[in-house]
C-alpha cells in the first residue's frame, strides 16, 4: 500500500466492536491471568493498547523496526542519548534546535558526555571530528534554524564502518517526504508535537529504530524513566498521521511561494529555504525530498534587532510563538526565542544572527499570508 493509505489504516484495525476509529486506552493498570504470568499490558508506563497503536503506523511509515511513542520531543532525544556512556564523545550539528544544545550541554555533560559541534551540511568536517571514544553522530534531516541539509547517506558511510550510531532529528521532514532509516540512520527521532501531529494540541516524541535490537534498548531506557505518551495524546496523534501527507504537501506549496516572494523583498537580505534555487544545498534536497521541502522558512532582514522584533511583533495571521509544523502559521525570532538557550558565543558561530527570522508555514492561503508579511515588514515602526 502507498504511503497514504498506510497512514490511514495501519493501526487503525477495527476492535471486536467494529468501531472505525478505536477506542482510548486510558487505563493505568490491566488484570493479569496469574500471578508471574503477564499478558500483552501490564502497566501503562511498560505500554498501553492506544500507544501500541500510534507505535505500529509509525514504524511502518518510517520503514523501522520499532517506533517508541514519548511524552516530548526532547524526552525522546534523551532517551536515545541515555545510550551512551560516560566518556562517550558525541558529534552533533551546530545547526539544532536550542532544546537539543541545551540538552547536550547542560545536562548530558553532567555525565561526562563530550560534545562537538560542526558544519553537519559538509561530511567531511563530521569525519575529520571522529574521536576513538565517538559513539553518537546526531544531525537534523533540515537544520533548525539555518535550514541546513546534510547528506545521510554521506554521512552513513561515515559512521556506519566506524560502529557509530547516526541519529537524525527529522521534525522538519516527517516520512511522507524523507525517511532516514531509508538512507543509512540508526535513530530516527521526531517532535511529534509539530507535523506529525499538527494541530498544536499533541505534546509528544517518537524514537524510530533500524533494528530490533537496537528499539529493544531504547525501550528498555523508556520503560525504566517512564517518559511515555498517555492515551489521550497517543490517540491525537494517530489522528494527526492520518493527514500527515495531504497537510505538509500544501503546506510545502505555500512555503516555497512565500520563501520565493520574500526573496524578491528589498528589505530582506537573505532567505534559507532549500526548495529556492539559491539555496547552498538544493541540489541535495531536492534528491532526496523531491519537490516538497517542508513547512519551515528563515530569512534575515535588512535592518536590526530592533526591526526584526518589531515585524515579529506587527504579523497578524503569523502567530508570534515558538513551535511549528501545524495547521497554523507561526513567527519567531530564534536568537531571542527558540535558541535562546544557546550559548551567545555558539550562536554567533553557527550563524543565528539577531536578524534571523523563522517562519512555520501553516494551512492557511498563502495569498493572504503575504499579504500579512508585506504589511508586517513593510509598516513603518
Amino acid at each position: 500500500m502507498k504511503f497514504r493509505t498506510r497512514a490511514i489504516h495501519v493501526g487503525s484495525e477495527p476492535d471486536a466492536t467494529g468501531a472505525v476509529i478505536p477506542p482510548i486506552y486510558l487505563a493505568t493498570t490491566f488484570i493479569q491471568p496469574g500471578a508471574g504470568e503477564w499478558g500483552t499490558f501490564d502497566y501503562s508506563r511498560s505500554g498501553s493498547p492506544t500507544r501500541a497503536r500510534v507505535e505500529k503506523v509509525l514504524a511502518d511509515l518510517e520503514g523501522a523496526a520499532g517506533a517508541l511513542a514519548f511524552s516530548s520531543g526532547m524526552a525522546a532525544t534523551h532517551c536515545a542519548m541515555m545510550l551512551l556512556e560516560a566518556g562517550s564523545h558525541v558529534i552533533a550539528s551546530n545547526d539544532i534546535y536550542g532544546g537539543t544544545y541545551r540538552l547536550l550541554h547542560k545536562i548530558c555533560s553532567r555525565n561526562q558526555i563530550e560534545v562537538s559541534l560542526v558544519a553537519a551540511h559538509d561530511s567531511e568536517s563530521i569525519a575529520d571530528a571522529i574521536r576513538p571514544n565517538t559513539k553518537m553522530v546526531w544531525i537534523e534531516s533540515i537544520g533548525n534554524p539555518l535550514i541546513t541539509i546534510p547528506d545521510i547517506p554521506s554521512i552513513a558511510s561515515i559512521t556506519r564502518p566506524a560502529g557509530i550510531l547516526l541519529g537524525v532529528d527529522s521534525t522538519f521532514v516527517p516520512p511522507s517526504i524523507l525517511r532516514p532509516i531509508e538512507l543509512g540512520a540508526d535513530i530516527v527521532m521526531h517532535s511529534a508535537t509539530k507535523l506529525l501531529g499538527g494541530h498544536s494540541d499533541c505534546l509528544a516524541g517518537v524514537l524510530a529504530a533500524r533494528d530490533r535490537e537496537l528499539h529493544d534498548r531504547l525501550y528498555y531506557t523508556q520503560n525504566a524513566t517512564g517518559a511515555v505518551l498517555g492515551g489521550l495524546e497517543s490517540f491525537l496523534l494517530h489522528r494527526g498521521i492520518k493527514t500527515l501527507a495531504l497537510r505538509v504537501r500544501e503546506q510545502s506549496r505555500s512555503a516555497l511561494r512565500i520563501a520565493q516572494w520574500l526573496e524578491r523583498h528589498p528589505k530582506v537580505r537573505r532567505v534559507l529555504y532549500p526548495g529556492l534555487a539559491s539555496h547552498p544545498q538544493h541540489a541535495r534536497a531536492s534528491k532526496y525530498m523531491g519537490d516538497q521541502f517542508g513547512t519551515v522558512i528563515s530569512f534575515e532582514l535588512t535592518g536590526d534587532i530592533a526591526e526584526t522584533k518589531r515585524v515579529c511583533s506587527a504579523t497578524q495571521l503569523f502567530g508570534l510563538a515558538v513551535s511549528l509544523g501545524a495547521v497554523e502559521s507561526l513567527i519567531e525570532q530564534p536568537a531571542t526565542m527558540s535558541h535562546a538557550s544557546y550559548d551567545s558565543t555558539a550562536r554567533a558561530t553557527a550563524g543565528i544572527s539577531d536578524s534571523l527570522i523563522r517562519l512555520s508555514v501553516g494551512l492557511e492561503d498563502a495569498d493572504d499570508l503575504i499579504a500579512d508579511l508585506d504589511q508586517a515588514i513593510g509598516s513603518q515602526p
